[in-house]
């Protein structure tokens, strides 16, 4: 899908990330009706766990048609070009398949109604839906004729104007995938926030504004000039990677959204649910492994260099699909290198205190020299890329120097802001186990003091008899 029709012409950034949304939802929750169809044939299991499951995946289902009928919209605006549905084969096709959503959506609703458990009319309809997509790919839309410049080949649209401050400020162009990741990931957070309250239970509104600051720094990094110009100019692109690996990553980890859900899921010992999942998923081997510190550290820091001074870079900024995948690693390798140094979230292997700390200034050296290295670079990164956009402002020597400033100052200030966070952890820590320790002492509960008084003493009765 994204690498089909999507992927060429003005707007393509746009009908790309619908397009991969549509895929994601698409799979993930309506593909369990068509196995939920599918079991219903096979096993004929009316009084089981069956009907149980249809329970389950029909809202799963319900949520998933919405969502994929809104990126069908998306992508029937893209597919189109402006012409008017009925004057092509493509748009009466897409009308088809938004018809066959708007009766899946309809069917899900009966059957939650009806307590109807079977799942034969909406595994239909996902059929149809999905044989019609097929279909359409064996036919050009209106869009693959509508005449193209080299940046719309590229990214999707044109940068006319250089990126001064005021430009970088003004000119926002919505990015799709980050857009809907960013509201998605407030939306969730404050739910359950609203949820755990409405049971009588506090969560530090502190951590609700760090949740919701971090996701606003991702949206203006990919939504705001910085994103519309991180394509043709490596300098904002470089802006827009430690953003998105840096800061963003330092304000999301203090949110505690794992702690949270593990506070408002109910524990339900018949069932499995959202606790029991979360649970597993936390003590599961491969997670260890892939959250161990030094794990962490040799992805966080390698893919500066892995990615950078290899071929990589300019194969992945030539290709929207590739370019938003660097940034999702960007965003989950920063956030799973600082949750381990200031996260709220209690990771697989917890370091202690002292073991953060140097944690971080471990990754000081590699950041100072990964700048000094683009800086003082004999030849340009992702130059025939860079010179194919044919941008009459572009200067391709500045625009590196000034991305090696980007890496060497962005790299660092963050980290020095990590480890001001995390002595502040550690005040605040040792100072908790001192109030506690005082309370035990207050309480006679605390042995250790006199378990001190009594070494004492033996030390001074055996220094009588001698």
């Amino acid at each position: 899908m994204v690498v089909g029709q999507i992927l060429v012409g003005p707007d393509h950034d746009i009908g790309g990330d619908a397009g991969a949304l549509q895929v994601i939802a698409g799979g993930v929750l309506l593909g369990p009706i068509l196995v939920t169809a599918a079991l219903q044939v096979i096993r004929h299991d009316e009084g089981g766990r069956l009907p149980l499951l249809v329970g389950r995946v029909s809202r799963m289902g319900l949520v998933g048609a919405a969502v994929v009928l809104v990126t069908e919209l998306v992508v029937t605006w893209f597919k189109l070009a402006g012409t008017t549905p009925w004057g092509s084969v493509t748009g009466v096709l897409a009308l088809v398949r938004l018809a066959l959503l708007v009766a899946l959506i309809v069917a899900l609703v009966v059957m939650q109604r009806r307590s109807v458990h079977r799942m034969a009319v909406p595994a239909l309809l996902i059929i149809m839906w999905v044989a019609i997509g097929a279909a359409m790919t064996r036919i050009p839309p209106p869009q693959y004729f509508v005449p193209t410049s080299i940046p719309q080949v590229f990214m999707g649209f044109e940068v006319p104007d250089a990126p001064t401050l005021g430009t970088l400020m003004s000119t926002w162009r919505l990015n799709l995938l980050f857009a809907v990741l960013a509201v998605a990931g407030i939306a969730f957070y404050l739910a359950m926030v609203i949820a755990l309250r409405r049971r009588g239970t506090s969560w530090p509104i502190s951590r609700v504004l760090l949740w919701c600051g971090g996701w606003l720094v991702v949206l203006a990094a990919t939504s705001s000039g910085f994103g519309k110009y991180s394509a043709p100019d490596f300098g904002v692109h470089m802006v827009v990677h430690m953003s998105l690996s840096m800061l963003a990553p330092i304000l999301l980890v203090q949110g505690g959204v794992i702690t949270l859900v593990l506070r408002t899921a109910r524990v339900d010992r018949r069932r499995a649910g959202v606790h029991s999942w979360v649970t597993q998923i936390l003590h599961w081997r491969l997670l260890r492994v892939l959250y161990h510190p030094a794990f962490v550290f040799i992805i966080f820091i390698g893919s500066y260099y892995g990615l950078y001074f290899t071929p990589l870079f300019e194969t992945m900024m030539s290709v929207h699909w590739a370019h938003q995948l660097m940034n999702l690693h960007f965003l989950a390798t920063g956030y799973a290198y600082y949750s381990l140094i200031i996260g709220v979230d209690r990771p697989p292997r917890p370091l202690p205190h002292i073991g953060k700390l140097g944690y971080t200034f471990a990754a000081m050296p590699f950041h100072a020299f990964f700048g000094v290295a683009i800086i003082s670079a004999p030849s340009l990164f992702a130059e025939n890329y860079y010179r194919s956009l044919a941008l009459p402002w572009a200067d391709l020597e500045r625009s590196q120097q000034t991305a090696g400033a980007v890496a060497w100052a962005g790299g660092e200030i963050p980290l020095i802001i990590a480890i001001v966070a995390l002595c502040i952890q550690w005040a605040r820590q040792d100072d908790k186990e001192a109030r506690r320790r005082d309370r035990h002492l207050d309480r006679g509960l605390d042995t250790e003091f006199d378990a001190y008084n009594d070494m004492l003493k033996k030390l001074s009765d055996r220094e009588r008899t001698r």
